[in-house]
């Protein structure tokens, strides 16, 4: 039973590295987070057995139009027409080959769907849209259960590290309306919400962990840091600031915390999960420099969801509804406001909720 479980925490840690974190909106992190529910439904003696694969897919989708600036929601953008709206679609599949019961290796790779509303970036005279679609940032990640799954441990940790490699277009572009000479359009890089990468090879960390009080009733943990060392990547922003010119290299962080509550019988589990989810970007990197412009900030959900496993196969969705959003004073902020004496704090849009619906499936 042990090993099992051991088993599925594998598939659903995976998945979240190949998903991980991504604030609603323009605070842009790229990825998802899924469900992390550890049930013992897998019968068959072949659950601990090593030198298998697991094939994860996640889809997650949003709308971000809510502007914050600091913690004050701007309704009258909303009232006014005049609120950014950005709809993302994200398509994640992911590949982990389970060496043996504690050690595991993967790859992630993103597709990404995106589009972008406004005003203020069409000459502020009409609404237009920008898009962008392609593959994102993979992720290459390792893994290792702390304890040893052939004792009959009720919990266990699990520790991952890896990279994030650029493979996602960082300077996409797209045409901008009534920006040119006499108005024209004009082909520009998209804004950093909707880009497919951000440029930088990313350093990741990651701590999963459970902990079962019977075979219903368990709690979950997550933890994911990502350090861009990087500072910007030279993708034009056309934005007046001078110290805004060009788009920054984030780093990226999540933290995750819930219960489980499994029914059903050894072939066919339902289980249902209610945690706190805490994602952002920071206004200062853990390595390197963090000039450029980005949207620090981060958002706090409340995630409620549903897991449905069956022999091979574990179904999941999650829906984080946002209670707390938060768009942080950034550095060109800061230094503006030292410079000129006028304090600044620029705004970001978030969204209400997200939708995040995950499969995996074991060979």
């Amino acid at each position: 039973m042990y090993r099992t479980i051991l088993l599925i925490a594998s598939i659903v840690a995976f998945y979240l590295m190949s998903n991980t974190a991504m604030a609603q909106g323009c605070v842009a992190i790229r990825g998802t987070g899924a469900i992390c529910t550890m049930t013992d439904h897998l019968a068959d003696n072949q659950t601990s057995t090593p030198h298998r694969w697991l094939v994860n897919t996640g889809f997650r989708h949003f709308k971000s139009f809510r502007h914050f600036r600091g913690t004050h929601e701007e309704p009258e953008r909303v009232e006014q027409g005049t609120e950014v709206i950005n709809w993302q679609n994200i398509f994640d599949i992911s590949v982990l080959y389970q060496a043996n019961a504690r050690w595991s290796v993967g790859v992630g790779l993103p597709i990404l769907s995106n589009r972008r509303s406004s005003l203020y970036e069409h000459g502020r005279q009409s609404r237009h849209e920008t898009e962008s679609f392609g593959l994102g940032d993979m992720r290459l990640m390792a893994y290792a259960w702390l304890l040893d799954s052939k004792k009959p441990y009720k919990g266990n940790i699990q520790l991952g590290a890896g990279l994030k490699l650029p493979t996602g277009d960082y300077n996409y572009k797209d045409y901008f309306y009534n920006v040119g000479a006499n108005g024209a359009q004009e082909l520009r890089p998209v804004d950093q919400s909707i880009q497919l990468g951000d440029g930088g090879t990313g350093l990741i960390v990651e701590l999963n962990g459970f902990y079962n009080i019977n075979r219903h009733l368990g709690f979950y943990g997550n933890a994911f840091y990502m350090a861009n060392p990087r500072e910007v990547n030279g993708t034009l922003t056309y934005r007046s600031n001078k110290y805004e010119q060009v788009m920054s290299v984030t780093d990226q962080y999540l933290v995750r915390a819930g219960a489980n509550y499994g029914f059903g019988g050894t072939k066919t589990m339902w289980s249902a999960s209610a945690g706190i989810r805490y994602e952002g970007i920071p206004v200062n990197d853990l390595i390197g420099e963090s000039a450029g412009f980005r949207r620090p900030g981060y958002v706090w959900s409340a995630e409620p969801g549903v897991n449905l496993a069956m022999r091979n196969t574990v179904l999941s969705i999650t829906v984080p509804f946002a209670i707390a959003r938060n768009r942080t004073q950034s550095n060109p902020d800061k230094w503006t406001t030292e410079e000129t004496g006028t304090y600044r704090h620029g705004d970001a849009a978030f969204a209400d909720y997200t939708i995040n619906i995950g499969a995996s499936f074991r060979f």
